[in-house]
């Protein structure tokens, strides 16, 4: 009979099927999202992961997760194949290097730590925790596989590495077999960033998208494109999946915001990084202050039709960054010492939203506060970042002056909590230009003038140096996108904008994933050292215990029936 069962359960097991994830937090039961990319696959993609070898219990542990993960994605692909390389196994040190330079040429970063022995010796280790993604042998990415974030402990960021682990792999997987790379342009004529000031996001977007700049200049094509049909029918379509606005310094004229919000009507998407507040660190390079003046973008009415109000003030945070003053000079070397700036706040999420949660701190500068409208109906506020509880507002004009450097801050006045600076707005807007336009434009088959946009989303952040990278004294070269020249530290600029533009472009479905969260039971490290040898001896013990005490109540079981018989 139970050979029956088991025959019938293969038979149906054959024609159906069907998993069972019986942990608490469903960790291994995928996304629809992730299953449907998994489904739509026609040919292998191929993960290396440089996670093997003598590490860690932590880094054991992101192992496993990242392999049991991968066999997850083999269950609903046959196209899904991996293997696990220990890029240091060579016991030739210019073989291991060499292999560390072709690693880090390929784009993986290494994680150098210090590891301590139960017998309190310890040994440096460099450990590269990320893959290299190939498809098809011609397109390979490589992803990093743990988080590094400013102020936690090594366990809450492994936490958070395996937390994020389903959308870092099927990410990848939707980037290194994407046949047509999505169109994203920077708009320029309004005195926004370009060059050097955006070169590495720009080669990092340019990746996975076709990156490009365009000057709207009030030409009608400059951000559609429109095709005709056999009944001579128009119909006009974005000609970018989503455009950027990058500290824009010259006001909008009305053609070219007319343009723009035809653009976003027709379901453009739009990340916006605009300062109503002009102030600027180069100002106080030849004096030690400045003024923080409004300043007139045109921009008021269009982004409070869109739902929100970017403040006429300059927020100070004492969670901030440093900044660098030359206080001497000792043997022609200039003496620097490094003092908290409050025009430089660090943000953190304003919310638990995929695209900003367990993100590590985000450097600003000169930032202002953003309030969502009530006027926008239908259109979905979301906070995405803010500064701490600890914040003062200052409205503008705001007289900016290095001598605060040396004193102390006095506590009362930085009494205002986190104040909101970026914002996603989702929905189906309203058109600025409804009602307002003559009537022969509305009729014009060249237009298409739409008086409410399909469902779309745009992100408005209230700082245009966050997307700004920083260049090099020295060498007069771009810095990596977040990386402070100065205090050496690393912060998520870069990470928050590839999130926007990935959220803008792709929509929900593949970056909700991040939106999943399971606790990880931790030992207690100290009681392990404490009662080490307790807990040696009972798992050693209790099981041959066990095992004999079952033994010798079967042979007593064994005599008392037979000595009846």
């Amino acid at each position: 009979m139970t050979v029956l069962i088991v025959v019938v359960l293969n038979v149906i097991g054959s024609f159906v099927f069907t998993r069972l994830d019986l942990t608490s937090e469903k960790r291994y039961t995928l996304s629809d999202t992730t299953k449907e990319i998994l489904g739509n696959l026609n040919d292998y993609v191929y993960f290396r992961v440089y996670l093997e070898g003598d590490f860690p219990a932590g880094f054991k542990k992101l192992r496993r997760e990242t392999k049991e993960m991968l066999d997850e994605f083999r269950a609903y692909s046959k196209y899904i194949d991996y293997e696990f390389i220990n890029p240091s196994e060579s016991s030739d040190a210019a073989e291991r290097n060499e292999t560390y330079k072709i690693l880090y040429q390929s784009g993986l970063n290494p994680t150098d730590m210090v590891v301590r022995n139960a017998d309190g010796s310890s040994k440096q280790m460099i450990i590269w925790p990320g893959a290299l993604v190939s498809y098809r042998n011609d397109t390979e990415i490589a992803i990093d596989l743990l988080e590094n974030q400013v102020g936690q402990s090594s366990e809450e960021a492994l936490n958070a590495s395996m937390q994020n682990l389903e959308f870092r792999l099927i990410d990848a997987v939707k980037k290194v077999t994407r046949l047509k790379k999505p169109n994203v342009a920077f708009v320029q004529g309004h005195g926004e960033l370009g060059g050097q000031d955006i070169y590495d996001i720009w080669q990092t977007l340019s990746q996975n998208y076709n990156v490009s700049f365009v000057e709207i200049d009030g030409k009608i094509d400059a951000l559609m494109h429109r095709t005709q049909n056999e009944e001579e029918e128009v119909k006009a379509f974005p000609s970018y999946d989503a455009i950027v606005v990058a500290k824009p310094t010259k006001p909008f004229d009305e053609k070219d915001k007319f343009l723009i919000d035809q653009y976003v009507m027709h379901g453009g998407k739009v990340l916006w990084l605009v300062e109503p507040v002009h102030a600027t660190m180069d100002s106080l390079q030849s004096q030690e202050s400045t003024i923080g003046i409004e300043q007139d973008l045109n921009l008021d009415d269009m982004l409070f039709k869109y739902g929100v109000r970017l403040n006429r003030n300059l927020l100070l945070d004492m969670t901030c960054a440093a900044l660098p003053i030359r206080t001497g000079q000792v043997a022609g070397q200039p003496q620097l010492e490094y003092f908290r700036w409050f025009y430089f706040p660090l943000l953190q999420a304003a919310s638990q939203h995929p695209m900003v949660r367990n993100m590590n701190a985000i450097k600003a500068d000169f930032v202002s506060s953003i309030e969502p409208t009530t006027s926008a109906n239908g259109i979905s506020q979301i906070p995405l970042l803010k500064t701490s509880g600890y914040t003062k507002v200052s409205g503008v004009p705001v007289f900016i002056s290095l001598a605060m450097l040396r004193q102390t801050p006095d506590k009362r006045f930085f009494n205002a909590k986190g104040q909101n600076v970026a914002y996603l707005l989702k929905g189906s807007f309203p058109s600025l230009y409804a009602n307002r336009i003559p009537q022969e434009i509305i009729d014009s088959r060249e237009m298409k003038f739409k008086e409410e946009s399909e469902p779309t989303a745009m992100v408005v952040v209230a700082d245009g140096d966050l997307i700004r990278n920083q260049i090099d004294v020295k060498r007069k070269n771009p810095l990596p996108l977040g990386y402070d020249q100065y205090t050496g530290n690393t912060y998520a600029n870069k990470e928050f904008i590839e999130n926007c533009i990935s959220y803008l472009v792709d929509g929900e479905g593949l970056i909700d994933i991040r939106s999943r969260e399971f606790k990880i039971r931790l030992l207690d490290m100290a009681k392990i050292g404490k009662e080490r040898t307790k807990w040696q001896l009972v798992n050693v013990l209790a099981p041959t215990a066990l095992i004999v005490a079952l033994g010798l109540a079967m042979a007593l079981a064994r005599k008392k029936k037979y000595s009846k018989k």
